[in-house]
């Protein structure tokens, strides 16, 4: 396999102390051991509640946080021991308005971080104005200063920043976070140029279904632990593979309704009239075959539609987490 991160028995802990004494109070472990890899080229995502070892992780990785103990390397170098050659090959974008001057322009924008990275002159220009293209920046905008931009219109350029130094690495921190559902669009659209360009992608969100739609491999945290990682498809099967088959129907009566209960893959059943109408819900793990013991129990019942819907990654995270977290 050929590696990007490299992580083992990864721990973080912040010591609290007392601010008149400056005793400590306690030690939280934000990371308790963690130990996974990422692929050059996958888009990796970590999930997990609030507190979970999200943004800690990503802070370790990117140089900006040292770990109490274990070894994470990045692109073969070690945090602790190669901060200087990581920086020159990663980037960082954040959720929010951080990380931009509101008061320059977009182009004064991308022109101070390219000198801080040292971008050659001779490649400056062409890199910024490509990279505000695939920003889908409109180039009428880019004088403009970027307290004038949307939030998407401001996420979107931060993306274009995080690239300015054609980084091997990215970190996205949670960067649709705010976003209305056309800017979120918008950016997940970036991100999938962005594989197809070859970049490695770790990516921490609180939606599941933008996780499900992007990432190629996902790992849960909670409480600064690995709950489970494997690929979104995976999970599914594994935790939650189910079905619900709603179906709609004109009547049905009580003898129908027991035949179905005590069919061999309905899991659960539970009928609700909703406009004169008869609406049936089957949960399942075999949807086929108990699409077709239901059919042959109906026969005869007037159908008039039946839609199925498959376990989300969403529920995968509640079941494994359950509903005691407080995600504010």
């Amino acid at each position: 396999m050929n590696v990007a991160i490299d992580i083992h028995e990864l721990r973080r802990d912040y010591v609290i102390r007392s601010i008149l004494s400056n005793k400590i109070k306690r030690v939280v472990k934000a990371l308790n051991g963690i130990s996974f890899k990422v692929k050059k080229g996958e888009i990796f995502g970590i999930l997990g509640p609030n507190g979970a070892g999200k943004t800690t992780t990503v802070k370790i990785l990117s140089t900006l946080l040292l770990p109490t103990s274990g070894t994470a390397k990045v692109l073969g170098y070690d945090v602790e021991k190669h901060p200087i050659e990581i920086r020159k090959r990663i980037n960082l974008v954040m959720g929010g308005e951080r990380n931009l001057y509101q008061r320059l322009s977009t182009l004064e924008n991308m022109e101070y971080f390219a000198e801080l990275y040292d971008v050659p002159l001779k490649i400056r220009k062409k890199r910024i104005y490509d990279l505000l293209e695939l920003a889908g920046l409109q180039e009428e905008r880019w004088r403009d200063k970027v307290e004038t931009y949307s939030k998407g219109m401001k996420q979107r350029l931060q993306i274009a920043r995080g690239l300015i130094n054609d980084p091997d690495f990215l970190f996205l921190d949670e960067p649709t976070i705010g976003l209305d559902p056309i800017g979120a669009r918008e950016l997940r659209n970036i991100v999938k140029k962005l594989k197809r360009m070859g970049k490695t992608i770790i990516f921490t969100t609180h939606y599941m279904q933008e996780a499900d739609e992007l990432c190629d491999r996902i790992a849960i945290l909670d409480k600064g632990r690995i709950i489970t990682i494997g690929t979104p498809t995976d999970l599914k099967k594994m935790h939650t593979e189910k079905f619900q088959i709603e179906l709609i129907l004109s009547f049905i009566t009580h003898e129908h309704i027991e035949r179905l209960q005590n069919l061999k893959y309905v899991n659960h059943m539970r009928t609700k009239e909703l406009e004169k109408n008869i609406h049936l819900f089957i949960d399942t793990q075999a949807c086929s075959e108990a699409v077709e013991s239901v059919f042959n129990v109906l026969h005869g019942i007037p159908i008039q539609d039946v839609s199925i819907k498959k376990s989300t990654l969403e529920d995968v995270y509640v079941k494994l987490l359950g509903g005691e977290h407080n995600q504010s």
